[in-house]
């Protein structure tokens, strides 16, 4: 048995100031490591509420328990089952790049995306988001490679994916061989974004239409991290590895998965804890470059929802993946196996039936009662009182600490595979690089099942229990998951459902048994509401297929397409092992929601209940078989001496772009002022006075306002609105040691008088429990808007906050 031993210095500084602080409310994580062809033995264990307790009253025991923690000491046990597997240099070695950039969009006076609540409005910002590009290719032959760029935002999108690829070919020669068939534009599906910059008509009516600005901005952000990716562009290796990771996610849908077979569900019941609800299974690729041996970044595929943050947070975040990405790409900074600037994607995978919200649903109506199992309503019969909680429900900031705590698990997981692919290379084997996409037509899609039934997907439709939501985020009518129709709601939306089109017979029977309360795919005034044309795309290097979904496929639907996929790749990859190796077994990971979004996708059975997943799939019951076929039909291009797949101008079917004909209502900025006798960035309400205690803090915040002006004047990319700045005693130069990036400082903007245009500022530093003695200021950086329309740059400064081993004091 191998033992790694204890965790860095700096894994034990991130996780102090968040474990060491918080109220566990009796959460538990397990962790267990399983690399591919590999048995492992880990376990991970939090801190308990009564030490929680005791980090409240001294900081020592933090540490000390921290660093005797099974958590911390025993990251990595394993059991190799066959020795390490050597890379061969010729056969194992791909063109590899990662990059990253900054795609933020406005943070304030914009809908977020996700929950579909108009008054869910943007306010400030606790976290910038980015786009992460990895691109693998063939050396011998470069141009057979492809993009993955993982976004933190709430999905793909076609506008997005059209403006990409369009500002792609306009870079140059040396971009041109990267097409529709190679890019796959996936969303890490944060509900804690900004909205308005998705295709369809839908999902812009909660956000007031179309916002350009945001669509410019990831637009923009995506392309310069694949210029970034493309231009570190040099030979490496992939090692790819697997664990099992609990108390990250549960089935927020069971009733609906227990409608799948037994006998197929006991495939996956491997234990009380890995029951099969929900995929435990993290897979990691790790890209080393061969120049130096450092490892440039890594990308990972874990499914849950990102629904940490609540439905009634403001600010701007990128959920439980950006904080795991923003912990491992922290960690990475002091490694010396680490390339500068690593870079850490952390994908979803089938996520459709997952929460993050491990503690259950709950009512939240004083009755102490779990929400019904079978459709997630309270003792009035609604589901408005239907909550989920997470590890820290009872904290109220809106989800946040919950957010970090389910962001840490998942990190911690990607660092053990990590660690573990360190000292045990699992390699990637084969040159190949392969990829296909195809736009299909799922209005009216006639094929045959495996077992020779002829069957036809319907043109899109949303069921009555989509408008009831989840336990994640409740529906604000008087809707229910599985038995809400047209039957036992307000006549009011029988109306509405109408208006907009009625149903033929056709199309209902199409759809049962889902009944439709909005026949969205036959509607295109004044443009489509939804897609009816589609995105199905694969990649393929070496053994290792990458199944790009283009909606939230449920546990079990991606598990069917998975094993589809699987068996058919092992006939087809058949033949092609090299100097007279054995032919791995093809290793498959499905990732999304990607390229354009289409809601659900649920198992024939899964959609017989008509909970919201199963209602939300557009397509009809055969959805997921659709999705199936047309993926198999194409596998073939992804074959070692395959031709490249049809040109899309050849088959001429294109989904529309309407990011140029999208209505708006969305006010934009019209002017900025400060106060009478006032001026920008000057501060309202300084840093307060705190106390140590010679420990722990009596307060835990450093706060400043200052006047301010709207941050959509200027996003701000690739900088920072607020930031904290440390007095280096020897040089007397101040340093910057908190910006946007972290989660601890959060910027929040408030409007005062519209008329006026006056708005404040108060940007709140969550101190660290380990933060360093020293002298503070914080920094905020705006910018104002003349009437005439002119932008003027300013920055204001808080006094300095001295912070020291005893009793900290304000200077000024």
């Amino acid at each position: 048995m191998a033992n790694t031993g204890p965790p860095s210095e700096k894994l034990l500084a991130l996780l102090k100031p968040e474990l060491g602080s918080r109220e566990k409310d009796g959460a538990t994580t397990t962790v267990q490591e399983k690399p591919i062809r590999r048995t492992s033995v880990f376990s991970s264990k939090f801190l308990r509420r009564g030490l929680a307790i005791c980090c409240l009253i001294i900081f020592i025991p933090i540490v000390t328990q921290l660093v005797q923690s099974p958590a911390l000491l025993n990251l990595c046990r394993w059991v190799p089952e066959t020795s390490p597997t050597t890379p061969n240099a010729k056969t194992d070695q791909y063109l590899l790049g990662v990059g990253k950039a900054d795609i933020t969009g406005p943070v304030v006076e914009v809908n977020l995306m996700g929950y579909a609540d108009p008054k869910q409005v943007g306010t400030g910002l606790r976290q910038r988001l980015y786009s992460r590009a990895f691109i693998v290719g063939n050396v011998d032959q470069p141009k057979d490679r492809f993009v993955y760029l993982v976004l933190d935002t709430q999905s793909g999108d076609t506008a997005i994916r059209y403006g990409i690829i369009h500002a792609l070919r306009n870079l140059g020669p040396s971009y041109a061989v990267y097409s529709h068939h190679n890019v796959a534009v996936t969303g890490t599906h944060s509900h804690a974004g900004p909205a308005g910059w998705l295709n369809y008509l839908l999902p812009q009516i909660t956000s007031k239409g179309f916002d350009r600005q945001g669509y410019q901005a990831i637009i923009d952000g995506a392309v310069l991290s694949i210029r970034r990716a493309h231009e570190s562009l040099q030979p490496g290796s992939l090692s790819v590895g697997t664990t099992k990771l609990f108390g990250a996610n549960i089935n927020r849908s069971l009733f609906a998965y227990l409608a799948n077979p037994e006998e197929e569900r006991a495939r996956y019941n491997i234990s009380t804890e890995d029951d099969g609800s929900v995929e435990k299974d993290m897979t990691m690729l790790k890209f080393q470059r061969a120049s130096d041996g450092k490892d440039i970044g890594v990308l990972t595929w874990f499914p849950v929802h990102g629904t940490s943050m609540l439905g009634n947070n403001t600010l701007i975040a990128g959920d439980n993946k950006g904080v795991a990405a923003y912990l491992l790409e922290k960690t990475m900074r002091g490694r010396d196996t680490a390339a500068e600037n690593f870079v850490a994607g952390f994908s979803q995978a089938n996520v459709g039936d997952t929460s993050p919200n491990v503690l259950g649903a709950w009512c939240e109506d004083g009755s102490g009662q779990m929400c019904s199992f079978e459709n997630s309503t309270c003792s009035d019969g609604k589901s408005q009182a239907c909550h989920a909680r997470g590890p820290f429900f009872r904290v109220p900031d809106n989800g946040a600490s919950s957010c970090f705590e389910i962001g840490t698990r998942q990190f911690i997981a990607a660092l053990n595979i990590y660690e573990f692919l360190e000292a045990h290379s699992n390699p990637v084997r084969g040159p190949w690089v392969k990829s296909f996409h195809t736009f299909h037509n799922m209005s009216g899609y006639s094929f045959q099942l495996s077992n020779g039934t002829k069957v036809q997907t319907c043109p899109a439709a949303l069921g009555y229990s989509f408008a009831a939501g989840t336990s994640d985020g409740p529906g604000a009518f008087d809707f229910t998951q599985h038995d809400g129709d047209e039957d036992t709601t307000s006549p009011v939306w029988k109306v509405v459902s109408h208006l907009l089109k009625d149903a033929s017979e056709e199309q209902r029977a199409c759809q049962s048994p889902k009944p439709i309360l909005l026949d969205v795919g036959e509607v295109s005034k004044p443009y489509q509401w939804t897609p009816n044309v589609v995105d199905v795309q694969v990649f393929r290097f070496g053994q290792f297929v990458i199944v790009v979904s283009p909606g939230e496929a449920t546990t079990m639907a991606g598990r069917r397409w998975k094993e589809a996929v699987r068996n058919a790749a092992s006939l087809l990859f058949q033949g092609e092992a090299q100097s007279g190796s054995e032919p791995s077994a093809p290793i498959v990971v499905l990732g999304g929601p990607a390229n354009s979004y289409t809601h659900y996708i649920t198992t024939e059975e899964e959609y017989s209940i008509q909970r919201y997943e199963g209602a939300s799939t557009l397509y009809g019951p055969h959805t997921l078989a659709a999705y199936i076929n047309v993926t198999l039909s194409f596998l073939p291009y992804l074959a070692a001496s395959a031709a490249d797949p049809p040109s899309h101008v050849d088959k001429g079917l294109f989904p529309p772009d309407n990011s140029n004909r999208s209505l708006s209502f969305i006010s934009g900025v019209v002017m900025d002022r400060p106060p009478l006798f006032k001026q920008f960035g000057d501060v309202v309400k300084d840093c307060h006075e705190l106390n140590f205690w010679n420990g722990p803090l009596r307060t835990k915040t450093i706060n400043a306002t200052f006047v301010g002006a709207n941050p959509r004047n200027n996003l701000r990319l690739e900088g920072t609105f607020a930031a904290v700045e440390r007095l280096n005693e020897s040089t007397g130069t101040w340093e910057q040691v908190r910006s946007d990036e972290d989660w601890s400082l959060v910027y929040n903007w408030r409007r005062v008088n519209k008329v006026m245009g006056t708005s404040e500022v108060e940007i709140v530093w969550e101190l660290e429990p380990w933060v360093e003695p020293g002298n503070y200021r914080i920094v905020y950086y705006g910018d104002s808007k003349s009437f005439g329309g002119s932008i003027t740059a300013f920055e204001g400064r808080s006094s300095v906050c001295q912070l020291a081993a005893g009793r900290s004091k304000l200077v000024l």
